[in-house]
């Protein structure tokens, strides 16, 4: 059983609604605050079509950010295409000449490509149009087609293209895969795309288009980033109106560990302009390369006080994204990902006075021939630490986890009948696919 199918609730950091009158969709949009009960950063995935979703009628719409709620790589069995390692970066390439941002604009924009994503959506109306209540009577379904706008990168001339797993795949909304998408190039020429692969964990997709004598952007290495370096970003903020959108700014923060919807990654933070529709495009230093795909943002609001936050962007670092694109063009998933076999749920401070028990992360099932299962864990376990470092949530022992790779040996800390124990657990590999 995938580790990322936690029998847990999840939790968006930011919403939207939406409605329906007389068949058309009206602009609506909300941000929640941060649950009195988890004091975390909320994030904002800066989705494709968090603002730059609408119907076929071109009704604007908006969405809020992609829940990440499991790995899902698309298998390319049964691709025409050729898969082969790309190998984004190339060592001799690290350094250069430092340019003045309009030449990084100059080279950099035949390789930004702007993405459209469709999505057949349902929403359950009454007679009136409008979406139903408790206690309404003649529901019916309506569906529609919504479409979501992102950005991406050319990574070879032939037309393979880089961008965000959630500018093509929608969690929140439950519409899953996109029925079809396509790609803008830089000299508005637009091309029907094929989704090679995705990873939802690692909110990376790889596409491919049927064109030839691209420009294919060149990758920097993202672990020779230096605090405060000057970097700029391109994107289609808002849709294509706004179509190659440059913004700078600094390396503000290496290194950071942000989790998103229970998804832990490790980003770069930056204070370039990110939003809705930034989502896939590149992160540039000051040789004109790519060190970083833009994929997330702080949202508007930070606990109680509801504090204005300005300017925390986040961006995957260059070198993750060539290992994981070459995962996904070779396997069709990404190789490595660690898992212990098993569902579990968090056991709150609430629940915890309730029943007694300890808070921790409660466990639900073990699966068969699991590493959780060889390492003798059983259902009814209350993990409360991993690597001797407390843990109290679902969330925190994901984030820990995926510091890891399959292979690697941790230790767990649970409580069994009362009394506490540890085990020494091997970490399977994460085989998931969706095909």
């Amino acid at each position: 059983m995938n580790d990322n199918n936690y029998n847990v609730p999840q939790m968006n950091a930011t919403g939207s609604g939406f409605s329906t009158d007389g068949g058309s969709p009206k602009k609506t949009k909300k941000h929640t605050a941060l649950k009195a009960t988890a004091f975390a950063l909320t994030m904002a995935l800066v989705s494709a079509g968090s603002i730059g979703i609408y119907s076929e009628i071109n009704q604007i719409r908006t969405r809020g950010n992609t829940e990440v709620v499991q790995q899902v790589s698309e298998s390319a069995e049964g691709s025409s295409i050729k898969l082969e390692n790309v190998g984004l970066i190339n060592s001799e390439e690290v350094g250069g000449k430092v340019l003045q941002t309009e030449d990084i604009v100059d080279k950099l924009l035949p390789s930004v490509v702007g993405i459209e994503s469709k999505f057949k959506m349902t929403s359950m109306v009454n007679n009136n149009g409008f979406f139903f209540g408790f206690g309404d009577s003649g529901r019916q379904s309506s569906e529609y087609t919504a479409t979501a706008t992102g950005t991406g990168v050319v990574i070879t001339k032939d037309g393979y293209i880089v961008t965000n797993a959630h500018v093509i795949y929608d969690s929140e909304n439950g519409a899953g895969k996109a029925d079809s998408v396509s790609v803008i190039l830089n000299n508005d020429e637009k091309y029907d795309a094929e989704i090679v692969g995705y990873d939802t964990d690692c909110d990376i997709a790889v596409l491919k288009i049927d064109a030839d004598d691209l420009t294919a952007a060149e990758f920097g290495d993202s672990n020779n980033l230096r605090l405060g370096e000057s970097v700029i970003a391109i994107g289609n903020p808002l849709g294509f109106e706004l179509k190659d959108t440059v913004t700078g700014g600094m390396i503000s923060g290496l290194n950071r560990d942000i989790t998103i919807n229970d998804k832990a990654m490790t980003l770069i933070q930056t204070d370039a302009a990110i939003n809705s529709g930034n989502s896939g495009g590149p992160l540039i230093n000051k040789y004109g390369q790519v060190i970083g795909i833009n994929s997330s943002k702080m949202s508007s609001s930070y606990g109680y006080g509801e504090a204005s936050i300005e300017g925390i962007g986040f961006a995957i670092p260059s070198n993750a994204v060539s290992s994981i694109v070459d995962d996904i063009m070779e396997y069709g998933y990404v190789t490595g990902k660690p898992q212990f076999g098993i569902s579990c749920q968090d056991v709150t401070e609430t629940i915890s006075q309730m029943y007694d028990l300890p808070v921790g992360v409660y466990v639900t099932t073990v699966s068969e021939g699991s590493a959780a299962e060889k390492a003798g864990l059983q259902k009814g376990d209350i993990i409360t630490a991993i690597d001797d470092k407390e843990i109290k949530t679902v969330e925190e022992l994901n984030a820990q986890k995926n510091k890891h790779s399959a292979g690697d040996i941790v230790e767990l800390t649970f409580i069994r009948d009362g009394e506490e124990e540890t085990v020494k657990v091997t970490l399977d590999e994460n085989l998931a696919k969706n095909k």
